[in-house]
């Protein structure tokens, strides 16, 4: 079949939710797709954010289909070996202790909220029972930090809960009412998250780096005064890092260039680069403290196939130096961005860190952009705020780069 025929057969059968580009890609190699008819395109969107490695790594292949060969799902009544696996790799990489898997990222947000609201409630119930009040009264008392704290222009998935803490009133418009009990301060505005605070905050949301927001970066004085007012007032901190972590920025997750730990952290994207597959990681403290057997679960979270691509990530991206190589390519990458936002007048700024950059265009729309450099054989993506996204696969070279900015000026 062609390009035409495979996207007329998903327009017959897909519920369109999508506002898909006219592409149908086949396969894929290095930084490199290919569509049905043929064609070749340098690849700087990475799945969004997702296909680190590149494609066709042969090792990463492999493995999965071993998997394949050896068992795919279990569920969690059992152990599996992948998974006690991958959750060492995931602890040892991230500085916490207890993960959870899940099959997305939006998942991963989902049960970092259950797992904050827990943590208050048992802590409010073991207060009131130490001052003696009734088991009603402190069932009751339990329920009074719940409130949650988000940023605007903050994106951290599409379910009810995660559009909840979603900063951007036109994903929220139609799904209203949502859950209640968040507050929104303004990102990289410390007296802004200070205002929202109250006796029945039980956690902090945000995003070490804001991607759909327009590629933000946290600034430092910001993350780390959000994390001593945590620690002040007893709020638990989720950091989203499902697009920035992951080695995205120069470091196994953005927060650790801040010198900041999480209480909870969520990840997903190249997590299992290409299979689905996300998780929350918890502190001792959260993990005792809160989410116990029956207050959550998933089928399929966690099931053999999708940790052992998780392991085997962990793995190359060590055999492979994946997150030095990208601390020594990123100036390279900034370098040339910065010399498209010196050369063209409609692009006024760049912004990002790692392999998570943006540059600001202003008087153009950056869909034509997008689309042109689709035509032109290059995928980058946009984020709010008329921003061209490059979150290419973590294996690119300064070619690949050097090419990039050959098509998109082409574009241009």
């Amino acid at each position: 079949m062609t390009s035409k025929e495979y996207m007329e057969l998903s327009e017959q059968n897909v519920l369109h939710t999508y506002n898909r580009f006219p592409v149908v890609f086949e396969k894929g190699e290095g930084v490199y797709l290919t569509d049905a008819d043929g064609k070749t395109y340098l690849d700087f969107g990475a799945g969004i954010a997702v296909f680190a490695l590149g494609y066709g790594n042969q090792a990463y292949n492999d493995a999965l289909k071993a998997q394949i060969d050896k068992i795919i799902h279990t569920s969690n009544l059992y152990y599996n070996e992948p998974m006690a696996e991958a959750a060492a790799k995931l602890v040892r990489a991230s500085g916490l202790d207890k993960v959870f898997f899940t099959n997305s990222g939006t998942e991963a947000v989902e049960g970092a909220l259950k797992a904050a609201r827990k943590y208050a409630y048992l802590k409010e119930k073991e207060a009131a029972s130490v001052s003696g009040a009734m088991d009603g009264d402190a069932a009751g008392a339990g329920h009074m930090a719940y409130e949650i704290i988000a940023m605007n222009h903050s994106f951290h998935g599409r379910s009810v809960g995660a559009l909840s803490v979603t900063g951007n009133p036109h994903y929220q418009e139609a799904f209203r009412p949502l859950m209640g009990g968040v507050k929104f301060a303004e990102y990289n505005n410390l007296e802004s998250v200070k205002s929202q605070i109250t006796d029945r905050t039980c956690a902090i949301i945000l995003e070490t780096v804001q991607g759909e927001g327009g590629i933000y970066p946290a600034e430092p004085e910001f993350l780390r005064g959000v994390r001593a007012l945590c620690d002040e007032k007893d709020i638990l901190l989720i950091l989203d890092e499902i697009q920035c972590g992951m080695g995205r920025t120069g470091s196994w997750f953005a927060c650790q260039q801040y010198g900041v730990q999480p209480d909870i952290m969520t990840c997903a994207k190249a997590l299992g680069c290409g299979v689905p597959v996300g998780a929350f990681v918890l502190s001792e403290k959260v993990a005792k403290a809160s989410l116990a057997p029956g207050d959550h679960g998933t089928t399929y979270g966690g099931n053999p196939l999708a940790c052992a691509a998780v392991s085997k990530v962990f793995d190359l991206f060590e055999e492979q130096h994946i997150i030095e190589h990208v601390r020594a390519l990123t100036p390279y990458l900034e370098n040339k961005l910065d010399e498209l936002v010196a050369k063209y007048d409609f692009l006024t700024a760049r912004r990002g860190k790692g392999f998570m950059q943006g540059i600001v265009v202003e008087g153009r729309p950056v869909g034509e952009i997008v689309s042109k450099a689709l035509e032109n054989g290059l995928i980058v993506i946009s984020a709010e705020g008329g921003v061209i996204r490059f979150v290419p696969p973590l294996v690119i070279e300064k070619e690949d780069i050097d090419e990039m900015v050959r098509r998109l000026e082409k574009s241009f």
